[in-house]
C-alpha cells in the first residue's frame, strides 16, 4: 500500500500530491479513531454487564465524540479522495497522450496501441479507483487492528501479543499470495491478449478464409487461443481463491486460538468475565478487518499493475526536439554513414551513405529483411539513427523539428490505415484548410474521383473501420490523395501494387506518377515501371548498398540488381500471360 501511495505521487504534480497527503492522512485518522472506538467498547460492554451505569455512562460521550469525529474525517477524506480520483483519471490521459505523441512514431506496433488502449480504458479507470474507492478500507484495515492491539496492550497484554503475532503472519501469507497470483495475473492478461488478437484476426480475414477454404483452420486458431485464456483464468481462479482460503483459515485459527486465550485467562481469574466478553467482541472486529484487507489486496495489486504499466510509458525517452529549428535549404535527401539497431545488438543498416538530390526519384530495391522499409523510416524520424544523420536539405532532421520535418514529408506506406468516418475526412486530413478545388485535383491524379462516382453519398460516404467499404487498391488511392493533398517537397513511398488487380494497379501506378512529379522521392520498388524510371537505384542486401547507379549501369555490371531485373521481368511475365489465358 505505501508502495501504490508512492508511485501515485510520481504521476502527479506537487498540489496533487499535497491533496493525496489529505487524504491519506484523514483515512489513517479514520482508521485510528475506529480502532479506539472498537477499543471504547470493551469498557463500555464491562460496565454494563456489572450494571455499573455511573462508568458506562462516562464512556459513552467519549465513544459518541470518537463516532462523530471518525464520520468527519471520514466525509472529509471521501471527498478529498473522490475529488483526487477524478484529477488521476485527466491526469492519467492527458499525460499519456502528451507523452506518447513525442515518442518516435517506430515505437508505435499493433501490440502497443492494443497495450496503449487497454491503459487509456481499464488502466486509468484502476489508477482512480485508488484514491476513490481502495484506499480508505485498506488504510483502515491495517490501522485499525494496530489501534486495537495497541488498546489492548493496556487491557490484557498477552492478547495484545497474540493479535500482533497474528496479523503479521497474515501480512507475510498476504505478501507471498500476491507474488504468486502476481505471476498468474500475467499468463492470463498475455492469454486475454492473444484470445482478443485471434479473434479480430479472424474477424477481418473471413475473405481470405472462405475462399481458400480455411474457415476451419482459421477457427481452430480462435479455438486454441481461446481454450489458453480458459485455462489461464482457471489457474487464476484456482490459485486466487485457494489462497484466500489459506488466508481465512489463517485468521480463523487466530480467532481460535485468542479465544481459548480469553477463555483460560477468564477461567484462571485474571480476566472479569465482562472484561472478558468486550475483549471477544473486540478481536471479532479486529478479524473482520484482516479479512477486508485480504479481499482488498487483490484489487490493490492489479491498481499497482496498472500504474506501473503507465509509469514505464511515461518514462521511455521522447525524440529530442530543438530549442531552434534550422531551416532547409532545400528538399534533398543524404544519408550519412548511417547505422541502425533496434535492438542494440542486430545492425539494420550498416554504414549507409546515399545522396537523393532535389526532385529525383531514388528507387530502393533489395531482398526481404534488407532494410528497405527501415531505411525510409529514418529519414522520416520514426526513428534516430544510432550512428551517422540523415539530412534534409543539408539539415540534420534531429535538428529540424518532428513538426517541421512532418510539413516536409508525405508517406505512403504498403499498409494503409483509414479512419472510420466519411471518405473526405479521411483525405483532407493531410490538409485541412484545403479548398474543394484542391480536394478534387488530388482525387484527380489519385483516380480516387472514379471512387467517390461509385460510393452512395460520394465525399460524404462513410466507409468503416479502417476503410473497410474499400478494396486494397481504392484504400491505396486514398492513401495517395492524402499525401498529393498535403503537398509536401519530399514523398517516401513503399510501392504496394504487386497484389492488386490490373485495373487497381494500373490506377494506383497512374497516382504514383503523378506524386513523384516535382518532388524528392524515394521509393521501396516492385514494379520494373518505376525502378526503369528511377534517376538511381539503390540495391540494399544485409543492410548495405552493395549496388547503385542508373538502370541500364547496373544491368551492364551484371551484379545483384542483374538478378532482381530477371526475376521481376519473369514474374510480370508470368502475370501477363495468365491474364492473356483467362481472356
Amino acid at each position: 500500500m505505501i508502495t501504490i501511495v508512492r508511485l501515485l505521487a510520481t504521476l502527479v504534480d506537487r498540489p496533487r500530491r499535497r491533496q493525496l497527503a489529505r487524504v491519506v492522512a484523514m483515512f489513517v485518522a479514520t482508521g485510528v479513531l475506529q480502532g479506539l472506538a472498537f477499543a471504547c467498547v470493551v469498557p463500555v460492554l464491562d460496565a454494563a454487564l456489572r450494571q455499573d451505569w455511573d462508568a458506562a455512562t462516562t464512556w459513552l460521550p467519549v465513544l459518541a465524540g470518537l463516532f462523530v469525529a471518525h464520520h468527519v474525517a471520514l466525509a472529509v477524506g471521501n471527498l478529498d479522495g473522490y475529488d483526487l480520483a477524478c484529477d488521476l483519471l485527466d491526469i492519467t490521459l492527458a499525460r499519456l497522450g502528451d507523452h506518447t505523441v513525442r515518442l518516435p512514431l517506430g515505437w508505435y506496433d499493433q501490440d502497443r496501441t492494443g497495450q496503449l488502449s487497454r491503459m487509456a480504458s481499464k488502466g486509468a479507470t484502476d489508477i482512480a479507483s485508488v484514491p476513490g474507492h481502495l484506499l480508505r478500507p485498506l488504510i483502515a484495515a491495517v490501522v485499525s487492528p494496530i489501534t486495537v492491539i495497541v488498546a489492548m496492550a493496556f487491557l490484557e497484554w498477552r492478547l495484545a501479543l497474540a493479535l500482533l503475532a497474528g496479523v503479521l503472519a497474515v501480512l507475510a501469507a498476504t505478501r507471498l499470495l500476491s507474488a504468486i497470483v502476481g505471476r498468474g495475473e500475467g499468463a492470463y492478461d498475455a492469454a486475454m491478449a492473444e484470445g482478443s488478437a485471434r479473434v479480430v484476426e479472424f474477424a477481418l480475414n473471413q475473405p481470405a478464409l472462405r475462399v481458400f477454404g480455411r474457415t476451419v483452420h482459421g477457427n481452430e486458431l480462435v479455438e486454441t487461443a481461446l481454450k489458453e485464456q480458459k485455462r489461464a483464468s482457471r489457474r487464476l481462479l484456482v490459485t486466487g481463491f485457494g489462497g484466500l482460503g489459506i488466508q481465512l483459515l489463517a485468521i480463523q485459527a487466530l480467532l481460535t486460538v485468542v479465544i481459548a486465550l480469553t477463555v483460560q485467562l477468564s477461567l484462571g481469574g485474571t480476566l472479569a468475565p465482562a472484561t472478558a466478553i468486550g475483549l471477544l467482541v473486540l478481536t471479532v472486529r479486529f478479524v473482520e478487518s484482516l479479512i477486508d484487507y485480504g479481499e482488498l489486496s487483490s484489487a490493490l495489486r492489479i491498481a499497482e499493475g496498472s500504474l506501473r504499466r503507465v509509469l514505464d510509458v511515461l518514462a521511455l525517452e521522447p525524440l529530442a526536439e530543438p530549442v531552434a529549428p534550422a531551416e532547409p535549404a532545400d528538399s534533398g535527401i543524404e544519408l550519412r554513414d548511417v547505422a541502425f539497431s533496434y535492438d542494440g545488438a542486430t545492425q539494420v543498416l550498416d554504414r549507409v551513405s546515399l545522396t537523393a538530390p532535389p526532385r529525383s526519384l531514388t528507387a530502393v530495391v533489395g531482398p526481404s529483411g534488407s532494410g528497405k522499409s527501415t531505411l525510409l523510416r529514418l529519414v522520416a524520424r520514426f526513428h534516430d539513427v544510432t550512428a551517422g544523420s540523415v539530412r534534409l536539405g543539408g539539415v540534420d532532421v534531429r535538428d529540424l523539428g518532428t513538426e517541421a520535418l512532418m510539413r516536409r514529408v508525405s508517406i505512403v506506406f504498403q499498409d494503409v490505415y483509414l479512419f472510420e468516418g466519411s471518405l473526405r475526412d479521411n483525405v483532407i486530413m493531410s490538409r485541412p484548410d484545403a479548398t474543394d478545388e484542391q480536394l478534387r485535383e488530388a482525387a484527380r491524379l489519385a483516380r480516387v474521383d472514379d471512387i467517390v462516382a461509385r460510393l452512395p453519398h460520394g465525399w460524404q460516404t462513410r466507409i468503416g473501420e479502417a476503410g473497410s467499404t474499400l478494396s486494397g487498391g481504392e484504400k491505396q488511392r486514398v492513401s495517395i490523395a492524402r499525401a498529393l493533398l498535403k503537398d509536401a517537397p519530399v514523398v517516401l513511398l513503399d510501392e504496394a501494387t504487386a497484389a492488386l488487380d490490373a485495373e487497381n494497379e494500373a490506377a494506383v501506378q497512374e497516382a504514383l506518377t503523378a506524386l513523384a512529379a516535382d518532388r524528392t522521392v524515394i521509393v521501396i520498388a516492385h514494379r520494373l515501371q518505376t525502378v526503369v524510371a528511377a534517376d538511381q537505384i539503390v540495391v540494399l542486401d544485409g543492410g548495405r548498398i552493395v549496388e547503385r547507379g542508373s538502370h541500364d549501369d547496373l544491368l551492364a555490371h551484371g551484379g545483384r540488381y542483374l538478378d532482381f531485373w530477371r526475376e521481376r521481368t519473369q514474374a510480370e511475365g508470368w502475370r501477363l500471360l495468365a491474364t492473356e489465358s483467362r481472356e
